[in-house]
């Protein structure tokens, strides 16, 4: 059975119809606890050259702000997730929001309004993934920084115990909101990091 599936209207061979298993980049061998010791400078030093090396041979794709497949991703910012590569997708593809634990905060709610009234996109996915840091948080955290700072932040941590159940609650986030025109296709997954495995949660 299908776990994903992407279906837009766009045909041909850039289409992945679909997507079974995910890649990680939790296989890469790690590198030194600093990986700029080694080359001097700064990790940032290191980024702006390789950008020096891509604009070197880029050419302009000619492509419109308007995601192709109509479709937005909401995601953890963990490292181990390369959602292009994973999901089958390409450059222009969609819209990809992350942040820590992909959870739907006002600022995704703001971000897939934007997306969906103003660039067209329909469809919305959600993934999370096993391992998450933000099931090893609390609420305590913003004590925490409190206490340090001076200042608690406005911000809530979205720390969970349940990832099946966080992400039930982002699709319902999705679901309700106001702001939001297209909800009838939202679907939540939750990405295994040692298999690449997408296994999709019912929202029930």
């Amino acid at each position: 059975m299908a776990l994903f599936v992407l279906s837009h209207g766009r045909t041909g061979p850039d289409v992945t119809s679909n997507v079974i298993t995910m890649t990680t980049s939790a296989s890469v061998p790690a590198g030194p606890q600093d990986p700029a010791a080694t080359r001097g400078g700064t990790v940032t030093d290191r980024l702006v050259e390789a950008n020096e090396r891509y604009a070197a041979t880029f050419t302009d794709p000619g492509m419109d702000a308007r995601p192709v497949l109509r479709v937005a991703v909401v995601a953890c910012m963990d490292a181990r997730l390369d959602l292009h590569a994973a999901l089958g997708l390409n450059l222009g593809d969609c819209h990809t929001i992350r942040n820590a634990g992909g959870v739907v905060t006002d600022d995704v709610i703001r971000s897939l309004t934007i997306s969906q009234r103003k660039l067209g996109t329909r469809s919305i996915v959600l993934v999370h993934h096993t391992g998450c840091g933000l099931e090893s948080l609390t609420e305590d955290f913003r004590t925490e920084l409190e206490q340090e700072v001076g200042q608690r932040p406005a911000w809530a941590v979205e720390s969970f115990r349940d990832v099946d159940q966080d992400v039930r609650q982002s699709m319902k986030r999705v679901r309700t909101s106001p702001f939001l025109q297209h909800t009838d296709d939202v679907r939540g997954f939750v990405f295994d990091v040692k298999s690449g495995l997408l296994r999709e949660v019912d929202p029930a």
